[in-house]
Formats: structure tokens, C-alpha cells, sequence
């Protein structure tokens, strides 16, 4: 997705969270409040050469944007895949507790590629074999400042969810819109995909959608935009 709005002339920047994309240890040791600051962080390294500053975000990621779009300077957000709350489960009013006897967990009883609808683009696809407990703990704190701050959200927001998605009900986003402080909100469904929709079959629509929503929320100030 990065590269397809590079592509069309924005600066784009990929952000590495905090105990992502390293090693699930590191994860561990990572707090909520970190990948809040690794969005701030860059942030700040788009803010002195652009004018405009989206951000897009996936699942996680998606709650991060929601929350830090109420914290920075930025025109609208993108967020894909992105839950309101956990599903019900005794076990997370302990997980903290657990954390300290059981590192970590599956993701899932069913192969990874299971709800993948493109097979190829999962053997690409870079994600931790298992879920670190601590940062399952964390996640429900960042979804607590999420929806508390989703009414203070002021900026135009694009979401997208599949209606195939089985790792996050697709009735979360329709809970995101509906506590959502800005009027300018949109809901945009795919189908034929799971839940990492930038890999999946329909992403060039998804693509061209997130363009066009930047196009016009920034059309009346033609300035330099970033996405991040």
C-alpha cells in the first residue's frame, strides 16, 4: 500500500513498532505507551518536510491512528481491519496475571494461512508465530484509550473492514463509526479477503480508495502531503 501512494507522489513512511518485526521476546518488553511513541516518532521525521500528514493503519495499527489522530497535527485517518474491543473472554480480566506463568499463546487452533484468501501473498507474509500474553494485556489498555478518545476524533476518517474477516467481527467498525467525533466519516466493506486487507485480492481497490480520500480532504489546501 506504501508503495502504491508512493507511487502517486506522496512521501510515505513505514513504521516499525516497538517489539515488531524483531523478535517475540522483544515484544514482551514492550509497553503500549512505546508504539505510541513510535508513531509520534515519526511523525515528527514527516512533519518538517511535508504540510499534510495521513495516517493508515491496520488492525492495531488502526486504533493506533484512531488515538494518536486526537494527540497530532494530522488531516484524516485510514484505518483497515481495526477492532473496538476484544471478544468476550474471562481469561482477560487475568491475562496480566497469566502473563507472569505463561509467555506466550497461540494465535489460532486453525493453520495460519487458513483465512488467507490469497495463498501466495501469505508466504510473504512476516508475523510472530504466537502472541506474546504481556502485549495481549497491553492491547486492551490501548483499546481503552482508543475509545475513550474516539469522540475527540475531529479529522475526516476513512474505515474499511471484511466482511470475511474472522479475526476481528466486522461489527467492530460499525461501533468505531458510531462514537467517532468527526462527521466526516466513511465505512467501506470488501469482501473475498481476511484480515491483513493490503495482501489480499481486493487491496487495489482498497488503494485506490484510501488515494481518493486523501485527494479530497486535502483538495481544498494543495499542498505536500505524507502518509504514514
Amino acid at each position: 500500500m506504501g508503495e502504491f501512494l508512493a507511487g502517486k507522489g506522496y512521501s510515505v513512511l513505514g513504521v516499525r513498532l516497538t517489539g515488531h518485526a524483531t523478535h517475540p521476546e522483544d515484544m514482551i518488553r514492550s509497553r503500549y505507551t512505546d508504539w505510541m511513541a513510535s508513531v509520534e516518532d515519526g511523525y515528527h521525521l514527516l512533519s518538517g518536510a511535508v504540510d499534510h500528514i495521513f495516517l493508515i493503519g491496520l488492525s492495531m495499527g488502526g486504533v493506533l491512528s484512531l488515538l494518536m489522530s486526537t494527540r497530532l497535527t494530522v488531516s484524516g485517518v485510514v484505518a483497515m481491519s481495526t477492532p473496538y474491543q476484544l471478544p468476550d473472554d474471562p481469561r482477560l480480566i487475568f491475562v496480566r496475571q497469566l502473563a507472569w506463568f505463561m509467555s506466550y499463546m497461540p494465535k489460532s487452533n486453525d493453520a495460519p494461512v487458513a483465512d488467507w484468501f490469497d495463498k501466495e501473498a501469505f508466504k510473504s507474509h512476516v508475523s510472530y508465530p504466537q502472541n506474546p500474553l504481556r502485549s495481549i494485556a497491553e492491547l486492551v489498555l490501548l483499546l481503552d484509550e482508543m475509545r475513550a478518545s474516539l469522540s475527540q476524533v475531529k479529522v475526516p476518517v476513512l474505515l474499511v473492514h471484511s466482511k470475511d474477516d474472522v479475526y476481528v467481527d466486522s461489527t467492530n467498525m460499525q461501533q468505531i463509526y458510531d462514537h467517532l467525533g468527526t462527521s466526516d466519516k466513511q465505512m467501506m466493506w470488501v469482501e473475498g479477503s481476511g484480515h491483513v486487507i493490503p495482501r489480499e485480492p481486493p487491496r487495489q481497490q482498497v488503494f485506490m480508495a484510501a488515494k481518493d480520500f486523501i485527494h479530497r480532504v486535502s483538495a481544498k489546501n494543495p499542498r505536500s502531503k505524507a502518509v504514514m
